[in-house]
């Protein structure tokens, strides 16, 4: 059983770009330090829908022990610090892939 943690980022009003990259920039070295991560992706979406989110984070990990680990490790909530200021709402989901 593997599982997918999906998480979606709507930016506070105002967020620059440079904003944006500092979060891809914390997001980037996850995969290198997060043994826990079988795969990883993220970044801004593409404007082709309506109503959607800014920004999304895909991470696959084996099993709940998996994502625990990556939750918890201290890389990611150095990342969460870098996002949390800018966000104006999240949304997260986990589920069996």
């Amino acid at each position: 059983m593997a599982l997918r943690h999906i998480a979606l980022f709507r930016w506070q009003d105002g967020t620059t770009p440079e904003q944006v990259a500092r979060v891809e920039e914390a997001l980037g070295i996850l995969p290198d330090v997060i043994s826990a991560l079988d795969a990883y992706t993220f970044g801004p979406d593409l404007g082709i829908g309506s109503d959607t989110f800014d920004f999304a984070v895909v991470a696959d990990v084996a099993d709940e022990a998996g994502f625990v680990a990556y939750r918890d490790h201290p890389d990611h909530q150095a990342a969460l610090a870098v996002i949390r200021p800018l966000l104006a709402e999240r949304a997260a989901v986990q589920y069996q892939v």
